[in-house]
């Protein structure tokens, strides 16, 4: 049953209730590098014009990860291409001067639980708010001038967890020292409950939350269903609490294969899943019909076939994942990742024609 034009905000909002809508939300994210190519290829404007293009019905309103030592970034060496850093948690990586792409960790500064207890928790508790207020309202009134969706947009525990300490102190720490890894997501989730709650005094007014950590490869989680029902969901299920106390929506982003977690996803009162991805085996054809009265369905269009610039691959990509999800009222749009530079602009303008055609109910 097709209804008559909504607005992004009543949109999403509808998507949540399972109810009518003119047609799917839409949402994606785009590499730099993309950008750059496509204002190559004859784009006039920016990675804001792209989304007013594609008719994005979600508008961030902040971003919320907490550090230790807000700032910092010393340069300890660098050559033609790269530069070594110890950044504002206290870690040393090396990170591409002009591309994009994931840094070489070479050693966490929170490397014990003698370091945190000593160093990276009391300076963890001490800074001061790292989020700008007047930023967020502005960014508010921005949003609701466009008819968007707005939403706090923070990073959980666990993705919080592997960037302070590391990923393989992390895993030994989960099984060997629990108590640990619990006491470091708690502080987190508390610095950033508490970074929201100032954002709301200030007057900002979301519609939701929109909650970022991934959790998982391509095959698994990173750890065990049940290690994660035991130290991390319980911070996951306080946040996803904290925001529907205050009427808010929640979405949670994580990269990988979760299909073993999603029911906790579910008990943990997250209420839509972001980006589905499909180079790690995830599918909303499966999804949907199982999860989809239960969990919205956020994404899943596979930027690996985005980048055959195969039109009729692509075409067809949309036109089955969007059906699965469409069929439950619960679905957006976005890639399954980042879309990245080996997209041309013709086929990404191509996407968006095939977004409206097969995304309108």
């Amino acid at each position: 049953m097709k209804t008559i034009s909504m607005t992004g905000c009543e949109r999403v909002n509808r998507m949540f209730a399972r109810q009518d809508q003119d047609r799917i939300p839409r949402c994606d994210s785009f590499w730099l590098e993309t950008i750059a190519r496509w204002q190559r290829e004859g784009l006039k404007g920016d990675y804001h014009d792209v989304m007013l293009r594609l008719g994005s019905d979600f508008h961030s309103l902040c971003w919320s990860w907490p550090c230790p030592f807000p700032g910092k970034r010393e340069i300890l060496s660098a050559d033609s291409e790269t530069e070594t850093v110890r950044d504002a948690w206290g870690g040393v990586a090396r990170h591409w001067k002009a591309r994009s792409g994931t840094p070489e960790h070479i050693s966490f500064g929170c490397d014990s639980r003698e370091a945190w207890e000593t160093i990276y928790r009391p300076a963890m508790l001490a800074v001061p708010l790292q989020l700008d207020i007047t930023a967020a309202l502005q960014a508010q009134r921005e949003g609701r001038a466009l008819g968007r969706w707005t939403h706090l947009t923070g990073v959980e525990g666990f993705e919080a967890l592997r960037r302070l300490i590391g990923d393989e102190t992390c895993l030994v720490a989960m099984i060997e020292d629990p108590e640990w890894v619990r006491d470091i997501v708690k502080v987190h989730t508390d610095i950033v409950l508490r970074s929201f709650e100032a954002l709301l005094a200030g007057g900002v007014k979301p519609d939701g939350l929109w909650i970022y950590g991934d959790m998982a490869y391509n095959h698994s989680t990173m750890c065990s269903p049940a290690m994660y029902r035991d130290l991390v969901w319980p911070a996951h299920k306080r946040m996803a609490d904290w925001a529907h106390a205050r009427g808010q929506r929640v979405i949670y982003h994580t990269d990988g294969h979760v299909r073993e977690v999603l029911a906790l996803y579910i008990a943990a009162g997250f209420e839509c899943l972001q980006p589905i991805e499909a180079k790690a085996g995830m599918d909303v054809r499966e999804f949907a019909p199982l999860f989809g009265d239960q969990l919205a369905m956020f994404g899943n269009i596979d930027v690996m076939k985005m980048g055959t610039n195969d039109l009729g691959i692509i075409e067809e990509e949309i036109r089955t994942k969007f059906a699965a999800g469409m069929a439950t009222r619960g679905y957006a749009y976005h890639s399954d990742h980042s879309v990245p530079p080996q997209v041309s602009w013709a086929t990404y303008q191509a996407i968006i024609g095939f977004v409206e055609r097969y995304g309108t109910y």
